[in-house]
């Protein structure tokens, strides 16, 4: 399979989620601002899932920009990966709705950093194939934002069950760490 193929096969997948996504998201009953305030949470859970998938999106293309080839590793790697992503619809319905009950938010936790660790495989993968003086690899270096992003969820899986409030502002903080698309690969694609 070439690099192109894999990488519209996942646009592809992306692409569905965020459909399943919006579809879960439905108008509210009434027809004044306090129906609307009343999904507050279904919401903000969909707000901060669209940022998600849009930052693993944006950084499946940098990544893939950078690498030269994909062989079977790299395509489980990345089913993987869509498999976790695939989970978001649900996890993000269910903390919606739970209005941010602790199990619910801890579970969205484990599918985000479930999705984080492919992801670090997946790229791991890809450096591997290209080899380890590869422009990947160069890009990927130590992954420090990578490494603490996980750090982050699994903070925010322990701390849901007494705070599950505080837990969804770690998962806020780990959306806004990766916000601005990865400049590592941006600056070896240049050169």
């Amino acid at each position: 399979m070439t690099k192109g193929r894999l990488e519209a096969f996942s646009d592809a997948v992306i692409a569905i989620i965020l459909t399943i996504m919006v579809i879960e998201l439905h108008a509210p009953h009434g027809v004044d601002f306090a129906a609307l305030f009343a999904m507050r949470e279904k919401f903000l859970s969909y707000l901060l899932s669209f940022a998600m998938l849009g930052i693993y999106w944006n950084n499946h293309h940098h990544m893939f920009q950078a690498a030269h080839r994909v062989d079977g590793r790299v395509l489980w790697a990345n089913m993987h990966l869509l498999f976790w992503l695939s989970l978001v619809p649900f996890v993000t319905a269910w903390m919606g709705s739970s209005k941010f009950a602790p199990v619910p938010v801890a579970a969205y936790g484990a599918v985000m950093a479930a999705a984080g660790t492919s992801y670090y495989l997946l790229a791991r993968a890809l450096a591997a194939r290209d080899g380890k003086d590869s422009k990947l690899a160069r890009a990927l270096g130590r992954d420090v934002k990578g490494k603490a992003s996980l750090a982050c969820y699994v903070l925010a899986i322990l701390v849901a069950m007494p705070w599950p409030l505080v837990a969804c502002a770690i998962y806020v903080l780990v959306a806004v760490i990766w916000l601005v698309p990865d400049r590592r690969f941006e600056r070896v694609l240049q050169e």
